[in-house]
């Protein structure tokens, strides 16, 4: 009878492993070993130190979107380099947490590694709010330089602060606002629209100030929110527009405001990552950074076949757009925050030519 009683216990933890491990990632930390080095019965020392590491990366897009592809020719590369001590194995939409549990993941080790866009991370490493700004930079190539340069790589040294590390920059694109009703050309085209955007109180106050009414959400939410109608649009690059088919969410237009350059990240967890030997720490510190200029390559590529996608589809895009006035009406922004934002950083961003 006691051999019975413990062959169901045995099989009901077995059950439960099973579950969890096939439910790991869904929600921003996972149930099963939670990062870095791999099992000891699953290594075998292809190197001195006799260990393999496994390590898992997470975003919030889809798997054709830039991120993934990036990030999967990053593992492949790993891979390849390293003989196959270390391997990343590379989770899209969500399924590791959206982008505010997978930054809070990397501050506890529940999650080894990220690629996201800045404005959820702000939560965690507010000194970041800058490039939150609108309008803060005048082109593409303007962000590249402050990114690129001086200002940029302080910021991913410094977001060590935070137990992250910063590994390079990528970027998701300027940000578009959609709506399922009218052009938009002005912010008084806005008033009262319900807008879906980033969990981040300086693109929430952007908005107000333009009269929308901006609902904050994590994105998968947000496309249920569109579809029943709760918001009646939301921002975001062309490319996240086109890569989830907006246009079957009640989304029939799209303004090319471009109001925010949404920069990103590849982060990993500073937990994590003080665990790790010096080569393994290169390996990964390099191959980010041609992660990350690949990352924006693809992107800039991607985003005109969107547009192109988008308006075949029969989305309306407005390309005539009043920057002049949306820049005019976001302005008080950068008074309204002037306390929490660092003000030499943003005159060395604002200067940078």
């Amino acid at each position: 009878m006691m051999k019975k009683k413990w062959g169901l216990v045995l099989s009901s933890l077995m059950s439960v492993s099973l579950l969890l491990t096939a439910c790991g990632g869904g929600g921003g930390q996972q149930a099963a070993q939670p990062s870095g080095q791999a099992p000891a019965a699953q290594t075998e020392a292809p190197s001195d130190d006799g260990k393999k590491y496994l390590f898992k990366a997470g975003h919030s897009l889809t798997e054709d979107h830039p991120y993934h592809v990036a990030m999967k020719d990053m593992a492949k590369r790993v891979e390849e380099k390293s003989q196959g001590k270390v391997k990343i194995e590379v989770y899209p939409l969500s399924q590791l947490g959206a982008e505010r549990e997978l930054t809070e993941g990397l501050t506890l080790g529940t999650v080894d590694m990220v690629i996201t866009s800045t404005a959820p991370v702000t939560n965690f490493y507010p000194k970041l709010g800058v490039l939150d700004l609108p309008f803060l930079f005048e082109s593409r190539d303007h962000a590249y330089k402050v990114l690129d340069g001086k200002v940029g790589q302080d910021i991913l040294k410094d977001i060590e602060s935070a137990n992250i590390i910063g590994l390079a920059w990528a970027e998701n694109g300027f940000r578009h606002v959609t709506n399922g009703s009218k052009v938009v050309k002005t912010p008084a085209d806005l008033q009262g629209m319900k807008l879906r955007t980033q969990e981040n109180q300086i693109h929430l106050a952007a908005f107000e100030a333009m009269g929308a009414k901006p609902t904050p959400m994590a994105w998968t939410e947000a496309l249920t929110a569109l579809q029943s109608g709760v918001v009646d649009g939301q921002e975001n690059p062309a490319i996240v527009a086109n890569t989830y088919k907006l246009f079957d969410s009640k989304q029939t237009h799209m303004s090319l405001t471009g109001h925010v350059y949404s920069a990103a990240m590849i982060l990993f967890s500073k937990p994590v990552w003080d665990t790790l030997p010096a080569d393994v720490q290169t390996l990964i510190a390099e191959e980010a950074k041609v992660a990350g200029q690949q990352e924006r390559e693809l992107m800039i590529k991607m985003e005109e076949e969107s547009l192109k996608a988008l308006k075949d589809q029969g989305m309306t895009i407005t390309e005539d757009v009043d920057k002049q006035a949306f820049r005019d009406a976001m302005k008080p922004i950068y008074e309204k925050f002037a306390g929490q934002i660092d003000q030499d950083l943003l005159n060395e961003i604002l200067n940078t030519k």
